[in-house]
């Protein structure tokens, strides 16, 4: 992994003051992880992050992940996150960038479903195209999601997450289903109150 790639990341923060990890360390998984981290900054967010050639590609999604495949979330890149992000829980401190209280909502392994045998697809050129195709299987969230890039969002910069077609809805929207933490059982106000886990 090149050092260039969490280079936005470590400019934006101050490490002697957040207790976020600066990253660099951690090796990749056998199966690639991906993390979906509840994140109450400015507002109320949920970060979709997946594992790619050594870093966490991450998006911004407002409303959070639905399991009905007719509805479209709105993800809006962010800066690449080190791999040790995916177990990160607690609270950054004012005045540092993202401020505010972070919980692993969600975390498990991937499956990129647009690599077959008989066709190599790399997540590299997935992202480059635009469009992303994965099995999640979560403790929360399971079966076979799509990012697509669109016009939508600031500067036409947006992506798209929903539930692929042909995938049945699975009753109540998982975040309001299953608001608290995947990693330790915490509520935000836990998290805020107690800090790191």
């Amino acid at each position: 992994m090149s050092p260039r790639k969490l280079a936005e990341y470590q400019r934006k923060r101050d490490f002697s003051r957040t207790i976020e990890p600066a990253g660099g360390k951690a090796k990749p998984q056998r199966l690639p992880r991906f993390v979906v981290q509840k994140h109450s900054s400015r507002s109320l967010h949920y970060d979709f992050r997946l594992e790619v050639d050594g870093v966490l590609k991450s998006w911004a999604v407002p409303k959070g992940p639905s399991s009905d495949p007719n509805v479209r979330r709105l993800a809006m890149p962010t800066e690449d996150h080190p791999l040790e992000y995916a177990g990160f829980e607690g609270v950054i401190p004012k005045p540092e960038y993202g401020a505010g209280t972070v919980m692993v909502w969600d975390y498990g392994t991937y499956r990129n479903l647009r690599d077959r045998p008989d066709r190599p697809f790399s997540m590299e050129r997935s992202l480059r195209e635009g469009k992303v195709e994965v099995e999640l299987a979560g403790k929360k969230l399971k079966g076979s999601w799509v990012l697509v890039r669109t016009a939508f969002g600031p500067k036409g910069l947006g992506w798209m997450l929903k539930k692929m077609k042909g995938e049945k809805a699975i009753g109540e929207e998982p975040v309001l289903a299953h608001p608290n933490s995947a990693k330790t059982g915490r509520k935000m106000e836990q998290i805020a109150a107690r800090g790191r886990s």
